[in-house]
């Protein structure tokens, strides 16, 4: 059995003085959908942020692909993963195509031209982004879920093993929302990526993983199946709140409504 590509070992970090993750550990199988979910301010976002080399100064041990993270330059662990930040309002004067074209950054060395294989990572991002409408047009002329189909254009054109994103899917309407699932799906069981995904929405982590993390005060509580997290009883341990397992005949899996139906 091949070792886990990412391994995350007993990780802890404050941040303004304030203990965010307590003593985290995670194996991640290569090729898995691993959804991470809990509460607000559970650290989450954390998680990914050091797992993504964004937060440094954390305690503990993380591994990708069998080496260590402290072993990496940052270009060569960009090569490894890519990162997708939460969806909220920023934007670019940078055009889709200039944007994305940054995510070849780390094959490429200063004062060199791009190569044949750029641009074919490049158009493929684009066209499976369904940006090609919006290749000219700059990115603060976009609406919130284009700009976001941008940044995972991005890091898909980046050509990483590893995607770890940070609520994809959050403020985006349905129909981006749906895009952007079937984009990841995609991503992971036709080219074999392993992502990590922050979801605030159950039903989606559910619907998309491998395994689930949930996060409670800084700590992992459950680590396993999505089957076995759709039980009211888990749900309400990890939210502190009553839930609703509804029986669906369109899914393999129950759908999860906040708050006991009277």
């Amino acid at each position: 059995m091949s070792p886990p590509i990412i391994q995350i070992k007993d990780v802890s970090i404050a941040l303004s003085g304030n203990e965010i993750l307590k003593r985290v550990s995670l194996d991640v199988a290569e090729g898995n959908y691993v959804s991470v979910i809990g509460p607000n301010g559970a650290g989450k976002t954390t998680l990914i942020k050091c797992i993504a080399g964004i937060y440094t100064d954390w305690n503990g041990s993380i591994s990708i692909s069998g080496k260590s993270f402290s072993d990496y330059s940052s270009k060569d662990l960009a090569k490894q993963q890519s990162y997708v930040p939460q969806a909220e309002g920023r934007a670019s004067p940078l055009t889709v195509e200039d944007f994305v074209t940054m995510g070849r950054y780390p094959h490429l060395s200063p004062f060199t031209t791009l190569k044949s294989e750029d641009y074919a990572a490049i158009d493929d991002a684009i066209k499976r982004t369904a940006l090609q409408p919006f290749r000219n047009r700059k990115l603060n002329t976009l609406s919130g879920g284009e700009r976001q189909m941008a940044f995972i254009a991005a890091a898909l054109a980046q050509k990483s093993k590893i995607l770890l994103l940070d609520e994809p899917s959050t403020f985006l309407d349905y129909r981006h929302q749906a895009s952007v699932a079937s984009i990841l799906r995609s991503a992971c069981r036709d080219d074999g990526k392993t992502i990590i995904a922050v979801h605030h929405d159950i039903n989606t982590a559910v619907a998309s993983s491998d395994r689930i993390c949930a996060i409670k005060d800084g700590a992992v509580i459950y680590h396993g199946s999505p089957k076995e997290i759709v039980k009211a009883d888990t749900l309400r341990e990890i939210y502190e709140t009553g839930f609703t397992i509804t029986p669906s005949s369109q899914h393999p899996l129950p759908l999860v409504t906040s708050g006991d139906l009277l």
